[in-house]
């Protein structure tokens, strides 16, 4: 395949045709406020017993009534959407996404081809397909400040699909990389923390990020920490190193990210313990299958990389230099120290679940080789097929748990009266064949059915 770097005028051109198609590709089904979802076996994100033959009946935007058929009256005039045969279950969240990126293997190519189409055309194909593949919340961790905003603004107002977004904008770092200063702002000191801190918040950030915080001093740490806690904005960082993770829990850093420490063994017994300290308090966000994903694209399944659903709204020349860049998986420098990672990370996740973190269900979505469509159930499937963890559980960190971190399970999470109506449903038990989720046949977002 040629390897042809597209001009950004160019694309721009073929972007502005599919932005006139989006809202026929991903408009959803015309219908009155009321449906009943019937029929279908509910795991309703709790962790309690399936509940068989459900009706689930939903008004607008809310969740109704739930029950089960013959004891629930479906309301004249409702929409019926059968869901025999299926399993019905909270929308899934994926708590590690970034839209602006879409799985091209060459970062500085694409930071210095592709922002004038991130706002228009990147991010919208991004969101819609994981909207597509059942993620109906996401937070997306490092994005230019403006272009996040606008896209999850967008989303919420029904103008393009998309999951609900929960967004922090730019990455905080000692230093932004070369050629990266639109989305990571450096930090130079506590008061400059604190002044990146509020000015994220004052534009309306939902989570700050934080990332190479063993490089920054640990007064500078500590007041990037104070500073969002006083403006309710929870702080997110990277564990790669072991500074990162012991900073980072001296400061009072909320969550973590990634498994972390490259081929090391285990987290070493002083970082082991601190994470205990802060059990049933502190989560985790492991990211395993990026790691895996690359073997199995290289191994044993390369047909992925021409899976038209991570294409979907993105124009042919992009498409085609996401290709280009992935011509050769096993050449690319971002994989190399891959290999010696995979005997590490069973360890390292037994350490997570002991250490009494709460685990939560990400993907760092959009990085080489993460397509959107596909990412979230991925992860899934490596935790339960690969490590072990029980569907059930693993389900939950995928929808209770990333709500109760966000502080929102009032409202989602759960397939509950009063709450959003966001469920999807897939044909088959997931509760025995986890991988089922890469199929998801019905996607229901506050009310509007969108597949």
């Amino acid at each position: 395949m040629e390897n042809r770097r597209p001009s950004p005028r160019r694309a721009a051109r073929a972007a502005a045709l599919v932005i006139s198609l989006l809202p026929l590709l991903a408009a959803p089904a015309l219908a009155g406020p009321l449906k009943a979802l019937v029929g279908g076996r509910l795991i309703d994100g709790y962790g309690g017993r399936p509940l068989d033959n459900s009706v689930i009946v939903i008004d607008g935007d809310r969740i109704q009534t739930v029950g089960r058929v013959g004891e629930v009256t479906i309301p004249a005039g409702a929409e019926v959407i059968s869901t025999e045969g299926m399993s019905v279950l909270p929308g899934l969240w994926d708590m590690h996404v970034h839209l602006m990126i879409v799985g091209h293997a060459d970062y500085d190519h694409w930071d210095k081809t592709y922002p004038p189409l991130f706002r228009s055309t990147i991010m919208p194909a991004a969101a819609r397909q994981l909207l597509m593949a059942g993620v109906t919340s996401a937070r997306d961790l490092g994005a230019p400040l403006d272009d996040i905003l606008g896209v999850r603004d967008a989303i919420r107002k029904g103008e393009i699909p998309g999951p609900t977004l929960y967004v922090s904008g730019p990455f905080l770092q000692h230093e932004p990389y070369p050629g990266t200063e639109r989305y990571r702002w450096g930090i130079h000191g506590a008061d400059d923390a604190r002044a990146k801190v509020k000015r994220l918040a004052d534009a309306g950030v939902d989570v700050i990020k934080l990332i190479d915080q063993d490089q920054m001093t640990l007064d500078e740490v500590k007041a990037v920490v104070d500073e969002a806690h006083k403006r309710k904005l929870p702080v997110v960082a990277h564990s790669h190193r072991v500074e990162e993770i012991r900073r980072g829990i001296q400061a009072g850093v909320d969550c973590f990210e990634h498994t972390g420490l490259c081929t090391a063994p285990e987290y070493p017994p002083d970082i082991f313990d601190l994470m205990k300290g802060r059990a049933n308090t502190l989560f985790w966000t492991p990211t395993i299958s990026p790691l895996l994903l690359y073997r199995t694209t290289r191994d044993d399944f390369p047909e992925r990389i021409d899976d038209p659903r991570w294409q979907a709204g993105l124009p042919k020349e992009v498409v085609d230099d996401i290709r280009a860049s992935l011509a050769h998986v096993d050449r690319l420098a971002y994989f190399q120290m891959v290999p010696g990672r995979w005997p590490t990370l069973r360890r390292k996740f037994e350490q997570l679940r002991q250490s009494g973190a709460i685990l939560l269900v990400g993907t760092d979505s959009g990085i080489p080789l993460n397509f959107h469509s596909d990412s979230t159930w991925h992860e899934l499937e490596a935790w339960v097929t690969t490590f072990g963890v029980d569907p059930m559980d693993a389900i939950r960190a995928a929808t209770y748990w990333p709500a109760v971190f966000m502080k929102v399970d009032k409202d989602v999470g759960t397939v509950a009266p009063g709450k959003f109506a966001d469920i999807i449903a897939v044909r088959g038990d997931v509760l025995h064949h986890i991988d089922l989720l890469q199929d998801v046949g019905l996607v229901i977002k506050h009310g509007v059915r969108y597949k």
